[in-house]
């Protein structure tokens, strides 16, 4: 690891004045801080001479304190200096991260309470970091945030990409539409969710993507949210301004801050290609270093499961269909007559578990092996779940055997009905469960609203619960796959036992209805921004009603689309979610899904444009074989790459998993055709790609 830090500038009160600009280390972007009016604390970025973001203000309001943190600034201190660095993650989209940005880091005291705040910006050649730092001081040791008035001024009525602001969920499809057009289409954007608080018309969720009528394209998002609340933005359209809005608590209180501490980073991205939205590591750069001294334990993971079939409503996760209640260590399971739709059984199991041997998975997940189902969602039931007692089908040591034997892994099921407490009274009984049986990794769960009743999933208490949950995981050395969580922020760089996330719409909701044709070419640059996704795809039946007669729904993407999702949804954590019978029809193209690999050593970003397509490249870790996938939105298109991030003067096979002609997510989502081809780094590659379609392409060195 090489390493660049040099001091440049040290400048003191009697040597500044109020404004100071900062430049990336390309020079392309610049970063201009100002006091104003009243000693009121601003910034405004340009990127290649255009401006970004206009001048915004800086600040916070405070409970019960009338000066707050707005006004009567003036500039104490300045420091700026670079720092350039190359460090490895433990798993990623590539070896290698550079960390290079200019740093300008601004002490303000507010005149009347002589109270120090420092903000923090660092200015990378993608985009911009800022934070809020309070540093200790014997007149401002605790405080409680009414509002962050962190500001976003934008330069236009730019076209977005947006979710509505919801205290509870990310889980909706992604609207397109001009910034003046939320208000009206923010009702529609509403779907229905088993939590959920929405808190403006004006209300959207981070990542944002926009892009402007000059071309330009804007990323805002947050990186490293620890001991705080999750940043929402609230639009004044009138003005064209975002301002922050933290998630509440019971109280209505947005934050408890002691110092010395810091907000978390706002993330500005920006480029004029989109492709370079995709490539940016801000956010894992702006969090700390790895945390874990021994990552050998933490490695990625290509799994199966017992999931799809109850998503599906073809089973259950409940044992018995006979118990309107339960009580945990009173209720006698062997007393109730099985419901013969429970899926988390041995027999079943066992056939996941062949399935996976047979076919060079690393792992098996199971939903519904612990008691509790009968009555674990909207009772507001705190002592829910107890995560180590198993129904009676369910033989934990004999599958644990049985999975052994076979070679395979199992991924253990925490589903917490949103009662945080519980999962904490049980949280080491549980993980210690999990080691005495030879589960590396978790899948946790939040489904429904929070207990503690009137707290929100993602505010500053449960913000700290989901990171708790993480650190007692890396102690038990075991991987976290959290589902319903508060939305990634990068901290899988300081905690890369976070082997995965949903925290938004995913391939459930193909089961619920449906989701838009375009939402796998939206996600990379608004969810994937801030980590990788748990996505489950892998769906080759897209007639819903084939599993579950009285279910009607359609999942809206072609096989090719779905083989091409290990590719463009990025995670070290890939499911197979489909039943193997449905993978059995097709087992030509359920190749490329045993092929693709799960870890790389570089990233190539070919095509990109947000809501309407992406096609990227990625080589495999420690190998020079590579994958290629390309999504596709609602328009059929024709895919125009070469293969020039290839090797010179080698020659690969090429297995071209594409859409056939008459393909179409909705009437012919089957349709596929698999061509093999010698590939060099000169050849070029033009593809057919139907409306939520796509392609995927295997290209294996030539020994």
């Amino acid at each position: 690891m090489k390493t660049f830090i040099v001091a440049l500038v040290v400048l003191f009160l009697s040597f500044i004045g109020n404004s100071q600009e900062l430049k990336s280390p390309n020079g392309e972007l610049v970063l201009q801080f100002s006091l104003v009016s009243n000693g009121v604390p601003t910034y405004q970025l340009s990127y290649k001479n255009k401006p970004v973001i206009k001048s915004s203000k800086l600040g916070f309001e405070l409970k019960d304190d009338k000066n707050s943190l707005l006004d009567d600034f003036i500039v104490s201190n300045i420091k700026t200096s670079t720092f350039d660095n190359t460090w490895q993650p433990v798993w990623g989209k590539q070896k290698d991260i550079r960390n290079h940005y200019n740093e300008l880091a601004v002490t303000l005291t507010q005149k009347e309470t002589n109270r120090n705040i420092l903000i923090r910006f660092r200015l990378f050649n993608d985009g911009l970091g800022f934070r809020y730092e309070f540093p200790s001081q014997e007149n401002f040791a605790y405080f409680v945030i009414k509002e962050e008035k962190t500001q976003f001024a934008m330069t236009g009525d730019h076209t977005t990409f947006w979710i509505p602001g919801d205290y509870d969920t990310q889980e909706y499809d992604y609207t397109e539409s001009k910034l003046s057009e939320i208000s009206q289409k923010f009702d529609g954007a509403v779907s229905e969710n088993a939590s959920q608080k929405q808190f403006s018309k004006t209300g959207v969720q981070t990542a944002l993507m926009m892009k402007t009528s000059e071309g330009l394209y804007i990323n805002l998002h947050e990186a490293a949210l620890i001991n705080y609340s999750c940043m929402h933005l609230n639009l004044d359209d009138e003005n064209m301004i975002f301002e922050s809005w933290l998630t509440p608590d019971v109280n209505g209180d947005k934050g408890y801050i002691q110092a010395p501490s810091n907000s978390p980073w706002r993330t500005i991205i920006v480029s004029d290609d989109a492709r370079d939205i995709l490539a940016s590591n801000i956010t894992l750069n702006l969090n700390e270093p790895c945390e874990i001294e021994d990552t050998s334990w933490i490695k990625p993971v290509k799994y199966i499961g017992v999931w799809w079939e109850m998503i599906t409503g073809k089973s259950s996760w409940s044992y018995t269909n006979e118990l309107a209640a339960i009580e945990l260590g009173v209720t006698d399971y062997s007393k109730v007559k099985t419901n013969n739709t429970h899926a988390a059984n041995n027999t079943k199991v066992k056939q996941y578990i062949d399935f996976a041997s047979e076919h060079g998975f690393d792992a098996v997940l199971v939903e519904g092996w612990n008691q509790g189902w009968e009555d674990w969602f909207g009772k507001s039931k705190d002592y829910v779940f107890d995560f180590v007692s198993p129904y009676p089908d369910f033989d934990v040591e004999a599958i644990h055997n049985y999975a052994k034997s076979k070679g395979v892994k199992m991924i253990m099921h925490h589903e917490t009905s949103g009662s945080t407490r519980n999962y904490e009274r049980h949280l080491d009984k549980a993980y210690q469960f999990m080691k005495d049986n030879g589960y590396d990794a978790v899948k946790s769960g939040y489904v429904g609203d929070i207990l503690p009743r009137g707290e929100h999933h993602y505010s500053q208490w449960i913000v700290n619960h989901y990171q708790y949950a993480i650190e007692k995981a890396a102690e038990y050395e075991i991987m976290v796959n959290a589902h319903e969580a508060v939305r990634p922020t990068g901290i899988c760089r300081t905690y890369p036992n976070l082997i995965g996330n949903e925290s938004a719409r995913g391939t459930e909701f193909q089961a619920f209805g449906g989701s838009k044709t375009n939402h796998v070419t939206v996600l990379p640059f608004t969810r994937l921004i801030g980590g990788p996704m748990d996505y489950t795809p892998g769906i080759f039946e897209m007639d819903i009603s084939k599993l579950n007669p009285n279910n009607n729904s359609h999942v809206n993407s072609t096989i090719a689309n779905q083989l091409a999702l290990y590719v463009t949804m990025y995670s070290p954590l890939q499911m197979a979610a489909d039943l193997p019978e449905n993978y059995k029809q097709f087992m030509d193209a359920f190749q490329f899904i045993k092929d693709v690999a799960i870890d790389w050593d570089e990233s190539v970003y070919l095509e990109a444009e947000p809501g309407d397509y992406l096609t990227i490249a990625r080589k495999e870790k420690s190998s020079n074989n590579w994958f290629v996938g390309n999504v596709n939105g609602d328009n059929s298109r024709t895919s125009n790459i070469t293969l020039n991030f290839l090797e010179k003067g080698n020659k690969y096979t090429a297995t071209i998993y594409a859409d056939a002609k008459d393909a179409h997510y909705k009437t012919n989502p089957q349709a596929y055709t698999i061509k093999t081809k010698t590939v060099t780094y000169k050849t070029k590659l033009s593809q057919l790609s139907v409306p939520g379609g796509g392609y995927a392409i295997s290209i294996i060195e030539k020994k």
